[in-house]
Order: C-alpha cells, then sequence, then structure tokens
C-alpha cells in the first residue's frame, strides 16, 4: 500500500498535497491526521503545522478488478471470479472466469466492451495518471481477433473487385487497429476511421498510387 506523509498550514492544504502525490482521488485514500496546526505562543513559540498519513485504499488494478466483481454480482452471477492477468506501466489485464460466461460477452463482444469503456471510466476518475483497462473472458478477445482479420481480408478482396469502398460496422479501437494492422501491407488497399466515438467505423478503399498509411 502506498504511503505518504505531508504537512500545511491546515490539515486540508496537508491532506491536497498528499493526494497530489499519491495521484489519487480522496474517495480512494484512507486518512489519518497525525497532529492538529497550532500556532503556537504569539504565533512564533511552539508553532506546529499541521500533519496527515495518507494511503491509497486500492491501486487501479484492485480497483478495476473489484469494480468488475460487484457488477457482475449486480447483474446476478454469483460464481464469478476477477483475476489481474497482468500490468505494465498503463495498462491492466483482467479475465473473468466462471461457467455460463456468454451473458457478459454479449452479441459480437458489445456487452464485453461496454462492461470494458464503464470500467475504464471508473477507474479512470479515481486516479490522477491515466489507466487503461483491458478485460477479456474465455479468450474471447482472441478469437475475435482471428475473426475480425479474416474478415479484413476477405473485405479487401471484395474492394480490390468490386472498386468501392466497404464500411464496417462501428467498432472500438482495440478492434479498429486490428483491421488498420491486418490490411497495412495490402497493396491493393487502405483504411481509414471515420466518425464520432462510440459510432466510429473503419473505411477499406483502393489504395491510392504512392500511399502506404492507414488512419486509426
Amino acid at each position: 500500500m502506498k504511503t505518504v506523509e505531508n504537512t500545511g498550514k491546515t490539515i486540508e492544504e496537508a491532506i491536497e498535497l498528499g493526494l497530489e502525490q499519491l495521484g489519487i482521488k480522496r474517495e480512494n485514500a484512507e486518512i489519518e491526521i497525525l497532529s492538529e496546526p497550532s500556532q503556537g505562543f504569539f504565533g512564533l513559540i511552539g508553532a506546529r503545522a499541521a500533519k496527515v498519513r495518507i494511503s491509497v485504499k486500492k491501486l487501479p488494478a484492485e480497483y478495476a478488478r473489484d469494480f468488475i466483481y460487484e457488477l457482475t454480482k449486480k447483474m446476478g452471477l454469483d460464481n464469478v471470479k476477477v483475476e489481474i492477468e497482468k500490468q505494465n506501466e498503463n495498462t491492466v489485464y483482467l479475465e473473468i472466469v466462471g461457467d455460463n460466461l456468454g451473458i457478459l460477452i454479449g452479441k459480437r463482444g458489445q456487452t464485453l466492451n461496454s462492461m470494458q469503456y464503464l470500467t475504464n471510466l471508473v477507474v479512470n476518475r479515481q486516479f490522477n495518471e491515466f489507466t487503461r483497462v483491458m478485460i477479456d473472458i474465455e479468450k474471447y478477445r482472441q478469437r475475435r481477433e482471428k475473426t475480425l482479420r479474416m474478415l479484413a481480408e476477405n473485405l479487401a478482396h471484395k474492394v480490390t473487385r468490386g472498386k468501392r469502398n466497404i464500411v464496417l460496422e462501428p467498432m472500438i479501437p482495440q478492434e479498429r487497429r486490428i483491421i488498420h494492422t491486418a490490411l497495412q501491407n495490402n497493396s491493393y488497399v487502405s483504411t481509414y476511421s471515420q466518425g464520432d466515438e462510440p459510432f466510429r467505423k473503419v473505411v477499406i478503399t483502393l489504395r491510392r498510387t504512392g500511399e502506404n498509411t492507414s488512419s486509426k
């Protein structure tokens, strides 16, 4: 657990300094007042600053894990476990395990994507430093990536034959990136994204002469 001790002219000032140093919001902090401020005799002798000790209740990975667990319980799923698969400097990977979890995946991963989006919002409201939370269920995203790569190749052939653009359904950034990557070295088509989140779509179009880039 991360802990800091800070002083200030007032308790509130000491708390704010500690929260800023830890990069967290107040509701995710355990605050212990070590000493009250004192002006001392004539404001000089025996003057004492306020002092507090602040600890982080939960780190981003723990906060995300517990939020998802509580969310699934509210959905009536009592046999679910949420495991922290790995984490690096600013990304947390979580795996949901249990029985009959198809309801959490939804059609084409829509429920899973919505849960991931909501979790990211909640977690990043608690921490000043951005953290990306990636959620998977029964390796669904691996299977989805394989499907999207095959789809990208098939649609690229259609664009090449038909000489017309193809616009895909709205996708989350992670899935759009898969399409862009799958076709970035294709000699005949290129890709770009259009629209605003969460309705942003990938467009597959004929490559212009000298074009060699794809847009997310």
